[in-house]
């Protein structure tokens, strides 16, 4: 079920190129468009693509493609989602495959494009699907209490000199993509009140995967890094570091971690069909311990649940738009 599917890595030839050209089928008839590509049409203001108006054009795929996003080792999700991805087969009678995604650029093209038909996208990344691809979220990973946040963290090493954020003027901070809400866009956004302005007050490296910027700070290859905590506690409770070894600087408020999305241009009642599916799972022990207890995929509206985050995109100058992707590619 994990196996991945070759030719959907040619999205990554293509992702840097995509928002630069005019769309082929823009539906010109369009009343409220909003932030939507011109591909898209949102004509009940809930901020997300509707399905188009023509069943024709509705897709009805055989096979499903899914995948997570690659805030780490794509490997550990696919073998992770294992077990949901045999009760999403059985569930909707379809096969379903699981795209190994190398990138958030990737991910989001190969939706856009048709290969990708439900996924997870990570917090930032989440709002350029919506506009650009078409996605449509519905749910986030929680339990009975409701849906699960993460927090931006600055950390350092335990054995630093740094004691606060100001002690990192002049140093070497890793964001991760620019693209992500912890790991770049939510420091924009909030630092320079606190008095620290990214690339103003500190050189900023990316280092492409919130996993990579901790372990960029351990070996000492970055004075500090933003990571999404959830990520940080994942490795820690897993092994992979220490936290000992680590001083957290900074804790922002509570955002909401990864959404799970469909393609819009799925047949409304495949869709429908594939939320209540995920609605109806619960987590078998090794998904539960892989996402820190959640047990379930909590339903929720984009529109709603990442207020919190377009406020940020929008407050960092880089709103989830073309012209933004175009300028961060």
């Amino acid at each position: 079920m994990a196996k991945a599917i070759p030719w959907l890595f040619a999205a990554t030839l293509t992702a840097s190129a995509f928002v630069f050209a005019a769309p082929a089928a823009a539906q010109q008839d369009c009343p409220n468009r909003g932030d939507l590509d011109q591909l898209y049409c949102d004509r009940n203001g809930d901020l997300v693509a509707d399905a188009p108006t023509d069943p024709k054009d509705w897709k009805d795929p055989d096979t499903l493609v899914f995948t997570y996003t690659p805030v780490e080792d794509p490997v550990v999700y696919a073998n992770i989602f294992k077990p949901f991805q045999e009760h999403l087969a059985q569930c909707t009678g379809k096969k379903v495959v699981y795209f190994q995604v190398q990138s958030n650029a990737a991910e989001i093209e190969a939706m856009r494009s048709g290969r990708l038909h439900v996924a997870g996208f990570s917090t930032g990344p989440t709002g350029f699907a919506v506009n650009l691809a078409g996605a449509v979220p519905f749910a986030v990973k929680g339990d009975e209490k409701g849906f699960q946040g993460y927090q931006l963290w600055m950390i350092v090493k335990a054995d630093s000199p740094y004691k606060s954020l100001a002690d990192l003027k002049g140093k070497k901070v890793a964001h991760t993509s620019p693209s992500s809400n912890s790991g770049n866009l939510a420091p924009r956004a909030l630092f320079p009140e606190l008095g620290l302005t990214p690339e103003k007050d500190y050189q900023v490296v990316y280092s492409g995967k919130h996993d990579q910027s901790v372990m960029g700070v351990l070996s000492g290859d970055y004075d500090a890094a933003p990571v999404a905590s959830d990520v940080y506690t994942r490795m820690a409770h897993r092994g992979q570091v220490d936290e000992s070894k680590f001083r957290v600087l900074y804790k922002s408020e509570t955002f909401p971690t990864s959404s799970f999305a469909y393609s819009s241009t799925l047949k409304p009642e495949l869709a429908k069909k594939m939320v209540q599916c995920f609605t109806d799972y619960r987590f078998p022990e090794e998904m539960k311990k892989a996402f820190e207890g959640a047990d379930r995929f909590v339903p929720i509206t984009y529109k709603d649940a990442w207020a919190v985050v377009r406020k940020v995109a929008d407050g960092s100058g880089t709103p989830f738009n073309a012209a933004t992707y175009a300028k961060q590619k």
